[in-house]
C-alpha cells in the first residue's frame, strides 16, 4: 500500500502533459521523486573548460621544444649561408690560382695610328691572336674562327668581346699593311704593331714564341715561326683561357659564354 501511495504521490507531482505518458509514469517518477526536494548542482567548472580549450596542446614542454627548434633552425641557416659564401670564395680563388700568369704591361700602336696599352684591355673581354699578315694559311684560319665566334657572342651579349690581332713581324707589318689586313676579318678587329723590342716584350708577357730568320729586311719573303694560340682575357685584364688550332668555333663560343655568365653571377654585370 505504501508503494502504491508513493507512486501515486510521485505521479501527482508530474506536470499534466507528462502524466499521460505511460513510459514516464512507470520510469520517470521514481527518479524524479527520489531526487525530490534536493537541489542539484553541476560538477563542471566553465572556467576550467575555457582554460583547457585555450591552452590546447601548447604545454610548457611543447613551448620549450618550439623554442629549441626555432633556435636550431636559425643557427643552421646562418651556418649554411656562411658555408655557401666560403664555398663561393674558394671556387673563385681556385679559379684564379689555377690560371697561368699570362699577360702584363705593354705599349703598341693600333692599325689606325693610336696608342694602345694593356690598360685599354680593361672593361672588356678580349680575344688576342698573335700572328703576321704574310702568313699563308694558319693565321687567316685562326682569325676567321675568332671573328666568327665574336660575331655570335655579339648577338647574345652585345659588343663586349674585343678581338685583337698583334703582329709578330715588325719588319714587314707596317701600320698601312695592318690596316688593310684587318678589314678582311671582324669589323671591330684591332691590329697592333710595334718595333722589334716592343714586339718581343709583349710576346714575352703573353708567353708567345716567335722567331724570324736573322738579317731579314722588309722586302724579304720569309715565314715567321710562332705560337698558334689566341688568348681569352677578362675585363680585369687577367688571363682566362687559351684556344689552339684544335679548338672549334663552338668551343670558343661556349667557353666564353660560360665565363661571362659566371662573371655576371658573381658580380651582377657582364663586364
Amino acid at each position: 500500500m505504501h508503494s502504491v501511495f508513493r507512486r501515486s504521490l510521485c505521479s501527482a507531482l508530474l506536470p499534466r502533459h507528462l502524466q499521460k505518458s505511460r513510459t514516464l509514469y512507470y520510469t520517470s517518477p521514481s527518479r524524479i521523486c527520489g531526487n525530490a526536494g534536493r537541489r542539484q548542482y553541476s560538477t563542471h567548472n566553465p572556467d576550467s573548460l575555457k582554460d583547457k580549450s585555450a591552452v590546447g596542446v601548447f604545454t610548457p614542454k611543447a613551448a620549450a621544444l618550439f623554442i629549441l627548434a626555432g633556435t636550431g633552425l636559425y643557427f643552421y641557416f646562418r651556418w649554411e649561408k656562411q658555408r655557401l659564401q666560403e664555398q663561393k670564395q674558394n671556387e673563385m680563388e681556385s679559379r684564379s690560382v689555377g690560371r697561368a700568369q699570362v699577360g702584363g704591361p705593354f705599349a703598341m700602336t693600333t692599325h689606325d695610328g693610336k696608342p694602345f696599352t694593356d690598360k685599354d684591355l680593361l672593361g672588356k673581354w678580349s680575344l688576342i691572336y698573335f700572328g703576321f699578315t704574310n702568313c699563308p694559311d694558319i693565321c687567316p684560319e685562326e682569325l676567321d674562327k675568332m671573328s666568327a665566334a665574336v660575331t655570335e657572342l655579339d648577338k647574345t651579349f652585345g659588343p663586349i668581346v674585343q678581338p685583337i690581332f698583334i703582329s709578330v713581324d715588325p719588319a714587314r707589318d707596317t701600320l698601312p699593311q695592318m690596316a688593310r689586313y684587318v678589314t678582311d676579318f671582324h669589323p671591330r678587329l684591332i691590329g697592333l704593331a710595334g718595333d722589334y723590342a716592343t714586339t718581343k716584350a709583349t710576346c714575352k708577357a703573353y708567353r708567345v714564341y716567335f722567331s724570324t730568320p736573322p738579317g731579314t729586311k722588309p722586302g724579304d719573303d720569309y715565314l715567321v715561326d710562332h705560337s698558334i694560340f689566341f688568348y681569352f682575357m677578362g675585363p680585369d685584364g687577367k688571363f682566362v683561357d687559351a684556344f689552339g688550332k684544335s679548338n672549334t668555333e663552338t668551343d670558343v663560343i661556349e667557353r666564353v659564354k660560360r665565363e661571362i655568365e659566371q662573371w655576371r653571377a658573381e658580380k651582377g654585370r657582364l663586364i
